[in-house]
């Protein structure tokens, strides 16, 4: 695992972190996020507990969380037990704590949330209009970043209907149309940004949407056209598909006499696991005279 290890604060507490560039994941010290949710004087111990008394986390921990070199507190690293934001969030849900409630509270309110979009699909938009506004970002950017939503869509809809697997076949090929287009390949593109777990069209100008959006857009078309049959053929298609938009880019380029593609990117976005802790424990802060 190649690491890049920094500090998180919550509540002025120290949650430690790695950044996995290869699985481009960030992991937590399980024991740190403990000693933050439970004020445990011996957050080692009231892990060893919790895995005694709950049976299933225990086997969840052994199967998922890697131990993972982190700097303790002599100045030294040593590995310790490391969990992604998905696997905090499960470790969070066994912690019989009223700091933890609001989290537990939050995951609920996801659930029912992920249920009404499957019912209703346009709540998904809706609410992701709301998060870019709340973010701060501009409204014509938003119905840009939208719109490259459902162009996404139709482009996956049309793999699963050429036999394309989800999951690594997809990420091959939209690595495929990057590359084409932008002249780099996704992760390269995520590094020029200063990016890690951030979602790169989040970061991206106008400009670059909508030559990615042109990409896939083309590339659903000659698939529709030539209907290739599973991935390896559709690989083809991928390329060729963010070649166009590719040539466009350099138009463009020459015309201007600049890059289209930018190192700029959106205003560091609370995707993380503590930050995300932060916010939810303010909303939940109850309405009194201490807390106003």
């Amino acid at each position: 695992m190649d690491e890049s290890n920094s500090i998180q604060l919550f509540e002025d507490r120290k949650i430690r972190t790695a950044w996995d560039e290869e699985q481009e994941e960030w992991y937590f010290s399980v024991v740190d996020v403990i000693a933050v949710l439970t004020d445990s004087s011996n957050p080692t111990d009231y892990l060893k507990k919790m895995r005694k008394r709950d049976e299933q986390l225990a086997s969840y921990l052994g199967t998922n969380c890697p131990q993972v070199a982190m700097m303790g507190a002599t100045g030294k690293k040593r590995k310790v037990l490391a969990a992604t934001a998905e696997q905090i969030l499960r470790i969070i849900q066994s912690i019989p704590s009223p700091k933890a409630e609001p989290f537990k509270l939050w995951l609920a309110q996801v659930g029912r949330e992920r249920i009404e979009e499957t019912i209703d699909p346009e709540q998904a938009i809706d609410r992701a209009l709301e998060t870019y506004q709340k973010k701060g970002y501009d409204t014509d950017w938003i119905h840009q970043r939208l719109l490259s939503i459902r162009v996404r869509n139709e482009l996956t809809d049309e793999w699963q209907e050429r036999g394309v697997q989800q999951g690594k076949e997809y990420a091959i090929l939209t690595d495929e149309i990057t590359k084409a287009w932008s002249g780099m390949t996704t992760r390269q593109y995520k590094k020029l940004k200063g990016l890690k777990k951030e979602n790169l069209r989040d970061n991206m100008s106008t400009m670059e949407i909508v030559l990615n959006m042109l990409a896939e857009a083309t590339t659903t078309e000659l698939s529709k056209a030539h209907q290739p049959e599973g991935f390896s053929e559709s690989q083809k298609i991928a390329r060729r598909g963010g070649s166009y938009a590719g040539q466009v880019r350099q138009d463009i380029e020459k015309d201007t006499g600049r890059p289209v593609i930018t190192s700029q990117n959106a205003a560091q976005l609370n995707a993380v696991v503590v930050d995300m802790i932060e916010s939810v424990a303010e909303t939940e802060k109850p309405d009194n005279d201490e807390n106003k």
